[in-house]
């Protein structure tokens, strides 16, 4: 038998990255109205460029939020603040705000359900109608690469870009600024994670370090920290770690010091494969941050995932992709799809059909299981925001209930697969 080979990469970015910043206010400004209004629609788009926040989109509720406080607390938050934020001031820029309600079109169809219902759909016991904020299509992947049963190569990124801002902000390396990308590239042999091929690092810096003005000499001071302070602390502890052969890029550019909103624009969801699977898995094309649960771009997705770590961590499939389609105004999924790439311990079939009779994937089923509305409230204002960086999925810093594995027994009595408790 031939043995298969190949590099999957996969990258992260840090909350100082400009795309980031501007999921962050979003999310962010999804927290303050949720936090007043549970029942808030909130469609909160952001854009930032050197000197400017621009904020827009709809947005219904009973509350007042001071929507410039939001953005201005989330930018020093990330640490663009007076000289060291890299020309981006939290205190200086202009916010400019252009919101709307929702449709009035939307909401009729979102707030009464259509009494459509297709063939994969369950009743868990009553829930209130809610309709489908948005046709679509949203994607769940798990697998059992990691411990938390995600792909390797998005796992380590993301670990790598939470420690980058990690020892910024701890002052380990205070000449660090905020904006910053990291990128993994592993070999895979036959399917499974072999070793590490490539790392790659891109950090925003002060232009001078200690007293140290040489760019050469200030990019070799930041490549020997970041081994020392960055990578070696990710790998401590990890099976698979890099060898003698990786291949270490930092700062490949050379300089970095002009970054964020200054360096470069930012929009609201253009990290989609940063916020999920880091292109392991197919995406929908929906984005999740400023959006309120009722848009299923969110809430779907985060249900997908829940389906299918829950079906890997269940023993069912040891890598596993769930589908779900939905239209707008209308409650029940159109479709579920399940692939579980040949690795599954019954059928694909089966499994649609084991998801249909144990999990209610109607988007008001979906928000009272995790609580969508009040978590804001339930964490002191500030949990969407928490989810804008380093992943949505498969967090190991943050607790995020679609990460839940409370269905895993009754996954395994239905697939007639022994629980290990002698049942």
């Amino acid at each position: 038998m031939t043995t298969k080979k190949f590099l999957f990469t996969s990258e992260s970015v840090t909350e100082g990255h400009p795309d980031k910043v501007c999921d962050q206010i979003s999310d962010a400004i999804l927290d303050a109205f949720l936090s007043k209004d549970p029942k808030a629609r909130v469609a909160a788009e952001t854009s930032v460029t050197t000197g400017m926040v621009l904020v827009a989109g709809e947005i219904t509720s009973s509350c007042y939020v001071d929507i410039p406080k939001v953005v201005r607390q989330t930018i020093e938050h990330i640490g663009y603040i007076g000289k060291s934020g890299g020309g981006f001031d939290a205190n200086t820029c202009a916010v400019l705000t252009s919101i709307d309600e929702q449709s009035s079109d939307i909401a009729g169809g979102v707030n009464t359900a259509l009494e459509t219902r297709s063939e994969c759909a369950c009743d868990l016991g009553e829930t209130e109608e809610l309709g489908a904020g948005d046709q679509g299509i949203m994607f769940g992947f798990a697998c059992d690469e990691t411990p938390e049963l995600m792909p390797l190569p998005i796992s380590l990124a993301h670990r790598l870009a939470l420690r980058l801002s990690y020892v910024r902000k701890d002052g380990t390396l205070s000449y660090l600024r905020p904006d910053g990308k990291t990128q993994v590239t592993i070999e895979y042999i036959d399917g499974v994670p072999s070793r590490i091929d490539t790392i790659v690092i891109s950090t925003q810096h002060d232009p001078v370090i200690g007293t140290e003005t040489d760019n050469n000499r200030v990019q070799k001071i930041i490549s020997e920290d970041l081994k020392k302070h960055v990578i070696a602390p990710v790998f401590k502890n990890d099976a698979i770690k890099p060898d003698e052969t990786t291949k270490y890029l930092i700062n490949p550019s050379g300089k970095f010091v002009i970054g964020g909103p200054q360096g470069d624009a930012g929009l609201t969801g253009r990290k989609i494969i940063v916020d999920t699977y880091g292109g392991y898995s197919r995406h929908g094309g929906g984005a999740f941050s400023g959006k309120d649960p009722t848009k299923v771009d969110r809430s779907a997705a985060y249900a997908c995932r829940y389906v299918a770590k829950n079906i890997v961590a269940a023993g069912l499939a040891k890598k596993c992709e769930v589908q779900l389609g939905y239209a707008i105004g209308v409650a029940y999924p159109v479709s579920v799809f399940v692939d579980t790439f040949g690795t599954g311990a019954v059928s694909d079939d089966e499994i649609s059909t084991i998801i249909s009779k144990n999990f209610d994937l109607r988007p008001a089923s979906i928000i009272k299981q995790f609580d969508l509305r009040n978590l804001p409230a339930r964490n002191g204002g500030d949990f969407y925001r928490l989810t804008a960086s380093y992943g949505h999925f498969g967090r190991t810093d943050v607790e995020f209930p679609w990460e839940n594995l409370d269905k895993v027994a009754d996954l395994k009595k239905a697939a007639n697969l022994s629980c290990g408790c002698g049942c």
